[in-house]
């Protein structure tokens, strides 16, 4: 079969590899997983794979995402705090969801109500991140609100750390999670069955054995995919870190300067670039650009190549130095970041290729 370009390879043998791997660190330390689509964009082929390895949730921060997957058996997770306009399809399409807002999750009871359906929070809790969460001097006071309401089930506790402020998880702040559990339980005379203390970047914390015992949940997305964590980027170990290629091909090749000729202004996204001049060079350009990734996400698997930069359309390659002969045609492949791998999965114009889609490796 003709492959198109530009393209991403998946290779489910090795996502499906990389959760049980995942899975049995996280087990040790009796940790659920909710593995992550969004980064995928919820690619069915990918989120059966995860049902395959023996996930039971599936978190994603698009109601879309959710929707398409109400055939697969399993667990929906709602990681973005709900928008009031898509209150309904909350509580239709997610089995639980995040929330940090009192009058979101009133208007979430209210649909609850109307569905007679009984809907499940994680009420997130800003630890020091600074992105969603009720602040801990409010958590109290939010909990005896939610409990009034017939059609919400307090499900659990979350938080949120290194998205947005780069906080790293650690046994203070996930500490603070823990102690709250303990007071609202001992206050509200109820149980809170879920501390959620993080994604990816509480991993470390699995693997060196740190993390508080009371944490049994985690949100695991570019772990999953990429096979490290985030707080400090390592590998995973015996994960792969190349389930997912990109693939791009070369339409023009030529010898040339490296310093634009011609007074310099800013580029088509607003920048000045800066340019250094390294003579002439062997160019490649691959029909890959700014609107179907993200350039510096991009590792060339030929470390001889670098990359000189990229437009919306075109991804320009110092190729001078490799040892293989270019020619018109060819194929570049990339490993990529987590970021890369979002906008190439979200774009229509990267067409997705699943590998070993029979693979399993449990």
């Amino acid at each position: 079969m003709r492959q198109e370009y530009p393209c991403i390879d998946i290779d489910i043998a090795k996502i499906i590899h990389n959760i049980c791997e995942i899975k049995a660190i996280c087990h040790n330390e009796h940790i659920d997983i909710g593995a992550v689509s969004k980064g995928v964009c919820a690619q069915k082929p990918i989120v059966e794979a995860f049902l395959k390895a023996g996930i039971t949730q599936i978190a994603d921060s698009r109601m879309k995402n959710l929707k398409k997957l109400q055939d697969l058996n399993c667990t929906k997770l709602l990681l973005r705090v709900p928008m009031l306009s898509e209150i309904d399809d909350v509580v239709q399409y997610s089995d639980i969801s995040l929330n940090s807002e009192i009058s979101t999750i009133s208007k979430l009871a209210e649909a609850a109500a109307r569905l007679n359906k009984i809907h499940n929070i994680i009420l997130m809790v800003d630890v020091g991140d600074l992105r969603e969460g009720v602040l801990i001097k409010d958590v109290m006071d939010t909990v005896e609100k939610i409990l009034q309401m017939k059609h919400i089930h307090l499900f659990g506790l979350g938080t949120n750390v290194t998205c947005y402020g780069a906080v790293i998880p650690d046994k203070h702040n996930l500490g603070m999670l823990v102690k709250l559990k303990k007071d609202i339980e001992e206050k509200f005379s109820i149980t809170v069955p879920i501390i959620s203390g993080g994604n990816s970047s509480s991993l470390y914390m699995v693997i060196n054995h740190t993390i508080p015992r009371e944490i049994n949940q985690l949100r695991i997305g570019e772990a999953i995919m990429l096979g490290r964590e985030t707080s400090y980027g390592q590998l995973i170990p015996n994960c792969y870190k190349d389930a997912f290629i990109i693939k791009g091909q070369i339409v023009e090749l030529k010898d040339k300067p490296t310093i634009p000729i011609g007074n310099i202004g800013v580029d088509a996204f607003g920048r000045k670039p800066h340019y250094e001049d390294k003579g002439i060079r062997k160019r490649a350009i691959v029909a890959i650009g700014r609107q179907d990734i993200k350039v510096d996400g991009l590792t060339p698997l030929d470390e001889d190549i670098n990359i000189f930069g990229a437009s919306s359309d075109h991804l320009i390659l110092d190729v001078t130095d490799c040892k293989k002969k270019f020619t018109i045609g060819d194929v570049i492949e990339f490993n990529v970041d987590y970021g890369c791998l979002l906008i190439a999965m979200t774009s229509p114009y990267v067409k997705k290729y699943y590998k070993n889609e029979q693979a399993y490796s449990a």
